[in-house]
């Protein structure tokens, strides 16, 4: 019998909202490798937000083009090398890189990918999230640009998500007074009794934002973590402490909003605060990353970190999975388990 591939294709360009129909699920024969390539059985598929900038029609930029209608929706994965022509990644071996949502995928090496040693301690889908791309993104973002120092206030929104976890408990172990951002009382008091923030922002609430960042912060943010974007971000831009670091990781409110990405406002805030405004992609820190990992897995052994998981089954779930984290019904990092 032959071997099927089940992927899921991005079918059409997305409205404003992504919804099912967007996506594709089809099976077709499973292909085969040339000089070079390897074949991957994958066991996870991570789900992150950016993505969906790319699904957009004239989406591409200098880090990515945008996704090509009728083919599999690009995607961070995890699995394991099951046929190879490839010397530098053996039958065997356990990788992550970037394919697509698919339960096989052929890679030459390249857009990521890397052999993962996994320390028998931990679990597999740890390098997924506090030892994967979120992790990662967590801790760059917080070491080189938020630079934090004892006594700092740290403020990041979207601190419910895959990255916010991870970043808010590296902050607080860092010295840092931590204040995270999300939607709703249930998400809010998860961060404060599960997560351990300092305090908490509703941005839900009937209370007015701003009047709640500047009880949190009264003398200012030093530390800025932005996943968000747009009217929130220029809110915070304007409760700035002087030199303060904002971290511009993500847009999240930003991806699927019609005529493109809204402007941000109390930018002279910058220049009056003497802040620093800095973006990046955990992709610039490859040669870093056991760094990264050693400091977080200290953290995972010591119990010293709380890594939540919001699961999904099958491939064929990739596309609600998808949209409902981008609708925020999720703690933590989102993963297909295939």
């Amino acid at each position: 019998m032959t071997e099927m591939n089940t992927r899921v294709l991005l079918a059409r360009r997305p409205a404003e909202h992504l919804v099912a129909d967007d996506f594709e699920v089809h099976s077709q024969p499973l292909g085969s490798i040339k000089d070079g390539e390897f074949m991957i059985k994958n066991i996870y598929l991570s789900l992150d937000a950016g993505f969906r900038q790319w699904m957009n029609d004239g989406s591409g930029d200098n880090y990515l083009a945008s996704m090509p209608l009728g083919e599999p929706v690009q995607s961070i994965i995890m699995g394991r090398v099951i046929e190879s022509l490839n010397a530098e990644y053996p039958e065997g071996s356990i990788v992550m890189g970037r394919t697509a949502w698919e339960q096989y995928s052929i890679a030459d090496g390249s857009d990521l990918m890397s052999i993962i040693e996994p320390d028998p301690a931990l679990e597999l889908h740890e390098y997924l999230c506090s030892l994967g791309p979120s992790g990662m993104t967590a801790y760059f973002g917080i070491m080189d640009i938020g630079q934090p120092k004892s006594g700092d206030v740290f403020v990041i929104n979207a601190a419910a998500g895959g990255i916010g976890c991870i970043a808010g408990q590296i902050a607080k172990a860092e010295g840092c007074s931590t204040v995270g951002i999300a939607g709703g009382t249930a998400k809010c008091s998860w961060l404060l009794d599960t997560l351990g923030y300092d305090q908490v922002i509703d941005y839900k609430s009937s209370t007015p934002f701003d009047e709640q960042l500047q009880k949190a912060a009264p003398a200012g943010m030093d530390i800025v973590y932005d996943n968000v974007g747009g009217a929130m971000l220029s809110s915070m831009l304007s409760q700035l402490a002087e030199n303060s670091r904002i971290i511009l990781c993500g847009a999240v409110s930003q991806y699927e909003r019609e005529g493109g990405h809204e402007p941000v406002g109390n930018m002279w805030e910058l220049i009056t605060k003497r802040a620093r405004a800095e973006g990046f992609m955990f992709s610039d820190y490859v040669d870093r990353y056991p760094e990264a990992i050693e400091y977080i897995t200290a953290m995972l052994k010591s119990d010293s970190l709380v890594s939540p998981v919001n699961w999904s089954e099958g491939v064929e779930s990739a596309g609600q999975a998808f949209i409902d984290m981008l609708a925020g019904n999720n703690l933590g990092k989102c993963l297909i388990k295939l």
